[in-house]
């Protein structure tokens, strides 16, 4: 049978002979609930895991922070989610003057008053105070001490004063936590870019020259000192209450999750690897992977998760083939400096560690990954902007083939691992 990647909004067809495609990558599929997303989360306050309900934890006077994601997440439709914890809130007494959402915007940018409006509903917009995070706002940041591994925490005052703080948000694999969702509400949330800047750091071996920690990586929490670091942090704000949500690929929510910020995420994490994590027994040398089409490839930020899974099912020094249109660049300032601004990796990683971003992280780990595979990228973003790296810019998946072919003295013989959907599926050896 004829296999097709997305890219962009057409298809390439992988032209190979069916004997060499040995396993095609996907998902795990997942049952669509028979429920609506509000039932969903009102199941899930009804029946927090670790925690107490909401209404039975607040009293009357209290002040409520309640944090959510900011508009790059707005997929997860915190409205929604709102008019179903408000309800709960008011109904236990609470009042609406005294509670406060809290945009946790980390290091991104700031959001206009629109974006916020649009984040949580008009409505709630009209009762509630909506605030968007600074990290750079000294005078709104509370210091409640340092991590083990040195970390400086430095939180929101207003969640840090409030008599409990509530996270909404949802849990995927991610690169560097492991998953999001849970803790990194928290940090890097409503942390101060100092905060954000150390925790992240993590993601490094110590000592210039020595690169990416090997640990820090999808799916993985245990032994993840970036993770631990700031779960650790977090916990200096308290035993938060959260509400996360599990989504499918389609950004259709499968289940909800209520409760204690460590065991309620905990659940939900072990739903996401059910859901997208796939066991392989073993590396291929070749893997060909789609970021999954647009908007999953809209720039080169945003297919970082597929290049990170391609990496877990990779023989040493084999083969990337990677499909991402790239209509709209880099994505990222940061992502396209460390891509055009250096020639080599140890200025890449000198300044990734002096200035640590997702960004900057996003660009090192493509100019690193073509240091140590063959890696090919099917784009239609120009060959020019990667000059400064040993990728290998192409077209078609037709070019990359041929290209591939000539670069293994005019053949492509080996075994050829393929992920259609490359954003949500983590390979994992067994």
């Amino acid at each position: 049978m004829p296999y097709y990647l997305k890219y962009g909004n057409r298809e390439f067809e992988v032209r190979l002979p069916g004997e060499q495609i040995k396993l095609v990558l996907e998902p795990n599929h997942v049952e669509l609930p028979s429920r609506t997303p509000r039932e969903l989360i009102e199941e899930a306050l009804d029946n927090p895991i670790g925690a107490k309900r909401i209404e039975e934890t607040v009293k009357l006077g209290e002040k409520i922070s309640i944090v959510i994601s900011d508009v790059t997440r707005s997929w997860q439709k915190p409205g929604m989610i709102l008019s179903v914890l408000l309800e709960r809130l008011n109904r236990a007494g609470i009042r609406d003057e005294d509670i406060v959402i809290i945009s946790a915007r980390g290091t991104h940018r700031a959001q206009t008053a629109g974006e916020l409006r649009a984040l949580v509903t008009d409505e709630i917009y009209s009762r509630i105070r909506v605030v968007d995070h600074d990290p750079s706002d000294e005078s709104n940041l509370t210091y409640l001490g340092t991590t083990s591994r040195g970390t400086p925490v430095k939180l929101n005052s207003i969640a840090v004063n409030s008599d409990h703080v509530i996270l909404i948000g949802a849990v995927l694999h991610h690169f560097l936590a492991g998953f999001s969702g849970g803790r990194k509400s928290v940090i890097p949330g409503i942390a101060s870019r100092e905060t954000v800047q150390a925790n992240h750091s993590l993601s490094l071996n110590h000592g210039l020259g020595s690169g990416g920690n090997p640990d820090v990586k999808s799916g993985r929490m245990e032994g993840n000192p970036l993770h631990l670091d700031m779960l650790e942090g977090a916990l200096m704000l308290g035993r938060c209450f959260i509400l996360n949500v599990v989504a499918d690929d389609n950004y259709r929510i499968i289940r909800a999750f209520a409760g204690d910020m460590v065991k309620a995420h905990e659940e939900a994490c072990r739903l996401v690897d059910r859901m997208n994590k796939v066991r392989i027994d073993r590396l291929y040398p070749i893997v060909i992977a789609s970021a999954g089409g647009y908007p999953k490839d809209i720039n080169v930020y945003q297919p970082l998760k597929t290049l990170c899974h391609m990496l877990e099912c990779t023989e040493p020094g084999g083969i990337m083939i990677m499909l991402s249109e790239s209509r709209e660049g880099f994505g990222s300032p940061d992502t396209e400096k460390q891509i055009t601004g250096y020639d080599n990796m140890l200025d890449r990683e000198k300044a990734l560690r002096e200035k640590y971003s997702i960004g900057a992280h996003t660009g090192y780990l493509f100019a690193d990954t073509a240091e140590k595979y063959t890696f090919i990228y099917v784009t239609d973003f120009g060959a020019e902007n990667f000059s400064k790296t040993k990728m290998h810019v192409v077209r078609t998946l037709d070019e990359a083939l041929d290209l591939a072919a000539a670069l293994n003295g005019g053949k492509l013989t080996g075994d050829v691992l393929l992920m259609p959907n490359g954003s949500v599926t983590l390979p994992e050896l067994v």
